[in-house]
């Protein structure tokens, strides 16, 4: 059971369809739940991970120079803090374990997919407007709220994936979450209005929102590459 995102996401993961199932109910997913996931799977997608988060912690800092009022800078700028300084530590002390150190993970080759996706959300606040980066930047936020969340039901002491779990699941992270659906629902009424399904606005976040899902399902299946 999730906490409350706010009205604005659900109703853009509904409309999404399938695909919003897809993600986070991929096999990669499932393989992290059930502890199969292969180590060299896991160890490769946080590594293209953690180039993610940097280009996400951007993303967040130009959604701050996209904002209207103060109250939506200070949301975005404490995005970007939790990205910074919480989100990347994970990924940094998980793969020192595994021997790779952080200057390692911060030149490391990037993915095409993670190409793709994090360069169609920097895009969408280049040259969108501050909906239109929001609504492409809540798929990975919210998604991973709901995937720790859903999978917190399944660890134990020995679970080979319990930080990872324990970190989306935790507190701190459905905090951001319940912040970002916040952000999301007061922008969208600031900006569309009370009926925003009525306007022309809605269907363009609908499909920025759905884009940036199936992106999120092509980096797990990048993330399965790596187990081969």
């Amino acid at each position: 059971m999730t906490a409350y995102y706010g009205t604005t996401f659900p109703r853009l993961r509904d409309a999404a369809g399938e695909v919003w199932q897809d993600y986070t109910h991929h096999a990669f997913v499932e393989g992290i739940r059930d502890g199969s996931l292969p180590r060299k799977a896991f160890l490769g997608y946080l590594v293209q991970d953690y180039i993610f988060l940097i280009h996400f912690s951007r993303a967040w800092a130009l959604a701050v120079t996209k904002a209207d009022t103060l109250e939506e800078m200070r949301a975005c700028a404490s995005s970007v803090d939790v990205l910074v300084n919480g989100e990347i530590s994970l990924h940094v002390k998980t793969c020192a374990a595994a021997g790779l150190s952080e200057q390692e993970l911060f030149t490391a080759a990037e993915h095409p997919a993670n190409l793709a996706y994090t360069r169609y959300v920097m895009d969408a606040g280049h040259s969108g407007n501050f909906l239109d980066l929001i609504a492409a930047l809540a798929p990975c936020v919210m998604g991973y709220g709901e995937i720790g969340a859903r999978l917190a039901a399944d660890v134990h002491a020995d679970h080979p994936y319990a930080d990872w779990i324990n970190t989306y699941a935790g507190d701190d992270y459905q905090q951001a979450c319940c912040n970002a659906g916040v952000l999301f629902d007061g922008a969208v009424e600031r900006r569309l209005g009370e009926a925003p399904e009525t306007t022309p606005g809605w269907g363009r976040i609908s499909q920025r929102f759905a884009t940036a899902t199936r992106l999120e399902v092509a980096f797990w299946d990048m993330g399965m590459s790596f187990g081969d």
